[in-house]
């Protein structure tokens, strides 16, 4: 361990105090403003260690004053907390057709948003490129530049090697394969770049502004494709290759005729999307382009709309039921654009998990609507850079560049 004011009663000092600067700032993300004699009592460090580690955070602007608690006697003495406005974080969500770019504050407050009709399909230059010159603006509008940028964190509607930042083979993103989305966003932002599936940043997202209390947590994404975002044991769970929570290609029993676009039969995609009930109600015909169509329908009471919807849940339930045995969440969230159609999709869900799951699974079990709605990914993304910018080891090697 690096030695730093006061470190020499280190050895006297518990297993909790072994650690850095970085370490004791973790205490303070939570906002609540403490004096130097309260992290002393909680981290049983010496208070010349505390104090000297609180004035590097402080030089560094990750932590500011915040008052002055109640005085025994004497001086009252100063609290300090985190300043989340010290740095800022550019967050992208790119979907199939849409991207949303915003501008928000190290706890994911939003600063500046803008929402845009893009096509993935695009490519990844047009839609990066769009991204960062729109990044740039909204730090403009939000008062901020360049230098305030603390990372930039970006969703993709595909599999994606967190690792790399690479998409891996994502079915409707033509030119992405493969691509060095970190590399080339770089090039204009030389900042810490870090990428994610949509679905996996949705769940991040929704999960610490909503649900910061459930560690076993399930995010459904029910849009122009299917997908879910699984947190277990507070930790997100990505897999081998980027592809856990794939539940749009969980086959589905009545399905075994249905066509899929990754050339199985049966499923949970090619019946219960966007795409798969306008074409189901064009089948009964009902006219219907996309998902969008479907959900105007079933506002204005449209019965085969409505029915074709509650289907949907059904068969989102009817993987669901399995992946709630398997993984015993607390909470599902279902989110995207169809779950915006609220309890006639929910209703599907419901009927089917709670007869089909085992009654222990199920016994304390939540099933509800996304809060966060559309801002879920962005809210996601925020955080995705929060957690590894803010992290205690990158603390550490912030304080010493800065020192």
């Amino acid at each position: 361990m690096t030695k730093t004011a006061g470190s020499s009663t280190a050895a006297s000092e518990p297993a909790t105090a072994q650690g850095g600067a970085g370490d004791l700032f973790q205490l303070l993300r939570d906002g609540k403003a403490r004096t130097r004699a309260e992290l002393a009592l909680t981290t049983g460090l010496a208070r010349s260690t505390v104090a000297a580690r609180i004035d590097a955070l402080i030089a560094s602007g990750l932590v500011g004053p915040a008052g002055e608690a109640n005085s025994s006697g004497g001086r009252p003495p100063s609290r300090f907390a985190f300043n989340p406005a010290v740095r800022v974080v550019l967050a992208v969500d790119v979907g199939a057709t849409h991207m949303i770019v915003a501008v928000t504050d190290l706890n994911s407050n939003v600063l500046a948003e803008q929402r845009l009709a893009q096509d993935v399909a695009d490519g990844p230059e047009a839609v990066l490129a769009r991204a960062v010159k729109e990044g740039l603006s909204l730090l403009a509008v939000a008062g901020r530049d360049a230098a305030d940028l603390a990372g930039v964190g970006i969703g993709l509607p595909g599999p994606v090697e967190h690792s790399t930042g690479q998409p891996v083979k994502p079915p409707i993103m033509p030119g992405w394969d493969g691509f060095d989305v970190v590399s080339y966003v770089q090039r204009s932002l030389p900042v810490p770049v870090l990428v994610d599936n949509d679905v996996n940043i949705m769940a991040l997202g929704e999960r610490t502004a909503h649900w910061p209390e459930d560690d076993n947590f399930l995010f459904i994404k029910v849009a122009t494709g299917i997908g879910s975002g699984i947190i277990s044991s507070g930790t997100l769970q990505r897999g081998a290759n980027g592809t856990a929570g794939d539940l749009g290609h969980v086959r589905v029993p009545r399905g075994d005729d249905v066509l899929c676009r990754c050339g199985n039969y049966g499923c949970l995609e090619a019946l219960a999307s966007g795409p798969a009930l306008a074409a189901e109600l064009n089948r009964q015909g009902v006219q219907a382009e996309k998902g969008s169509d479907v959900l105007r329908l079933v506002a204005q009471g449209n019965l085969q709309a409505i029915q074709v919807l509650r289907q949907a849940g059904r068969d989102v339930g009817d993987v669901l039921a399995t992946v709630v045995n398997l993984l015993n969440p607390s909470v599902v969230v279902i989110g995207g654009s169809l779950g915006q159609a609220g309890e006639h999709l929910m209703a599907g869900v419901r009927e089917v998990v709670y007869r089909r799951s085992l009654p222990l699974a199920t016994a304390q079990l939540r099933i509800a609507l996304s809060l966060a709605g559309d801002r879920a990914a962005i809210l996601g993304a925020s955080q995705m850079v929060t957690q590894h910018v803010l992290a205690p080891a990158a603390i550490e090697a912030t304080l010493q560049a800065t020192g």
